[in-house]
């Protein structure tokens, strides 16, 4: 087993247990070292996430955080909680709304928008906030697991 894997707290829902309106939510204060991290796995080193001086000249006038940083904790949400354990991404549209600052509290919240049982498939709004601020908008596809296999 994974060293970073560790047995979630809940087991996640079933595809037959999938309700509309359902919701589950991730969040994470996003940190220096994190964006640099994400710099160094992702190979995007744009100064305007890592170089100060650089970014206090841009319209944003100072740093911001990797975009599909803060969407990564969409799929920490869809992975642990909604549907959880199981299930599988097939796609994610995202709207970039307000950037995201280093230090900021990132919350990702999905909701159940529609539920295809035929295929083990939900539909599933994403949105990514700084408190009141929705800094991602998006829409997800997922294979969520089901009692019958």
């Amino acid at each position: 087993m994974n060293a970073l894997y560790s047995e979630p707290e809940h087991r996640g829902y079933y595809i037959e247990e999938l309700k509309v309106g359902m919701t589950a939510f991730f969040s994470r204060a996003i940190t220096d070292a994190d964006v640099i991290s994400f710099s160094e796995l992702s190979g995007d080193t744009n100064p305007v996430h890592l170089d100060e001086a650089y970014a206090a000249t841009t319209p944003f006038n100072g740093r911001i955080v990797h975009g599909f940083l803060s969407a990564s904790l969409i799929s920490a949400a869809i992975a642990l909680q909604l549907p959880g354990p199981g299930s599988i991404y097939l796609s994610q549209n995202l709207s970039f709304k307000a950037p995201v600052r280093i230090g900021d509290m990132v919350e990702a919240r999905v909701t159940v928008q529609e539920v295809l049982p035929e295929r083990s498939r939900v539909v599933l709004t994403t949105v990514c906030s700084v408190g009141d601020l929705v800094v991602i908008e998006g829409e997800a596809l997922v294979k969520a697991p089901s009692r019958a296999v």
